[in-house]
């Protein structure tokens, strides 16, 4: 690897018209001009570490065949991995309790109960999910079948969620009986998810924009927060409508508030509260 001292001057308008066109093409992020701070700094760190100094030159390696994409996935990663913590939103995992506790109640339970954690970054969320599910499956004396396929764009994210291993910091939301029940301590001090919640959750790189692509597997619930803000209006409707293909009748949709204010789906209708921004599918819908 070659390290140059010598900084890249500042991104031109059209460099970042450029850019930010490739990521929305590859990733479907759509970048105001606000952030061109952030993408001006990610690219400029990489191309010091490569030494490069020249945005077009870079430019053409993360666009050149297979190395370009092999490039283009350690660029991605820095452009889109988002900050986040356990039980984020809890408000919406309450929802997913109550949602699985009438379920069990109802004996509604028709085989696995099946959860999708769209844009699960470095795997907070869908062990959050996980400890959910968990609580109530174990509350009803019933054996834990369950499992969450969680997704995610970063391939580094997905590496470090599969681990399990936390700092403190990243437990702050965590309530300390959920600590002594699904972490355990490490040698070095930090916090690893339990394996009977890591086996349950399935870790799977994917781009959401190509979400027909995908195995078209039913879901009892689809969870994705702080996702679909990146993204254009009409491309937000469509992954929507992917979702609520996916759901199992009487399943439930949960998206982070205010993501699609005016999204309407003939065969789902959204939950009535101010908390939670969830949709659920008609029991009687067929797939």
């Amino acid at each position: 690897m070659v390290w140059t001292l010598q900084a890249p001057t500042a991104l031109t308008e059209s460099q970042f018209v450029r850019w930010s066109k490739l990521l929305e093409e590859r990733t479907g992020i759509q970048l105001s001009a606000q952030q061109k701070a952030l993408l001006q700094s990610q690219v400029t760190m990489r191309m010091r570490e490569l030494g490069y100094s020249d945005y077009n030159q870079y430019y053409q390696l993360v666009t050149d065949g297979l190395s370009g994409l092999m490039e283009w996935s350690v660029l991605v990663d820095r452009l889109t991995v988002k900050e986040t913590s356990f039980f984020r939103h809890r408000p919406s995992l309450e929802y997913v309790r109550r949602f699985i506790q009438n379920r069990i109640n109802n004996r509604e339970l028709h085989g696995s109960f099946d959860i999708w954690s769209v844009g699960c970054a470095t795997g907070e969320e869908p062990y959050s999910l996980a400890m959910v599910a968990n609580d109530c499956f174990e509350l009803a004396g019933l054996p834990p079948y369950y499992g969450i396929t969680a997704l995610d764009i970063s391939s580094a994210a997905l590496a470090q969620a599969r681990t399990g291993i936390y700092n403190a910091r990243k437990l702050e939301q965590v309530q300390p009986d959920e600590v002594l029940r699904y972490f355990e301590r490490t040698d070095d001090g930090q916090f690893q998810v339990v394996k009977k919640l890591r086996d349950r959750v399935c870790f799977s790189h994917g781009n959401v924009t190509r979400i027909s692509a995908m195995p078209s597997v039913s879901m009892d619930v689809i969870f994705c927060q702080n996702l679909l803000v990146y993204f254009r209006r009409w491309l937000r409707r469509d992954i929507l409508n992917a979702f609520a293909a996916r759901l199992k009748p009487g399943g439930v949709l949960i998206i982070g508030l205010g993501e699609s204010v005016d999204w309407e789906h003939p065969g789902l209708k959204r939950v009535v509260g101010s908390e939670v921004q969830a949709y659920i599918r008609d029991q009687r819908q067929e797939q």
